[in-house]
């Protein structure tokens, strides 16, 4: 038993855009936010059939992620990270209260 809630969508979906797969089978990306949990810590998964494990799940806000979390996400820093995000979510307003669900993950070859 955890004390985490449900899952709202399946660890399958955690990493899909291309870039941000091949960021993580680099080592460059070892990190994903989501607004729901996809996966629990020691769940593994598979990105173009290499071994990844989740290693930790928590909860932190957009305005705690910092040039630290967006380089773990795979990007160079906070400023690209977020006009990402903007760019991909139209109509959406960044807010640094939002709370978020860090899915930390590492390569399990």
């Amino acid at each position: 038993m955890n004390n985490y809630p449900e899952k709202t969508c399946e660890i399958d979906r955690l990493v899909r855009h291309p870039k941000l797969v091949a960021a993580a089978l680099s080592g460059q990306k070892t990190e994903q936010r989501r607004d729901g949990v996809y996966a629990y810590p020691g769940e593994a998964f598979e990105l173009d059939g290499v071994p990844f494990i989740v290693t930790d799940l928590k909860r932190e806000t957009l305005g705690e992620m910092g040039d630290r979390g967006a380089t773990a996400e795979g990007y160079e820093s906070m400023d690209a990270y977020k006009s990402l995000i903007l760019m991909m979510h139209k109509g959406m307003e960044w807010n640094d209260d939002a709370k978020v669900w860090v899915h930390c993950f590492k390569r399990n070859d």
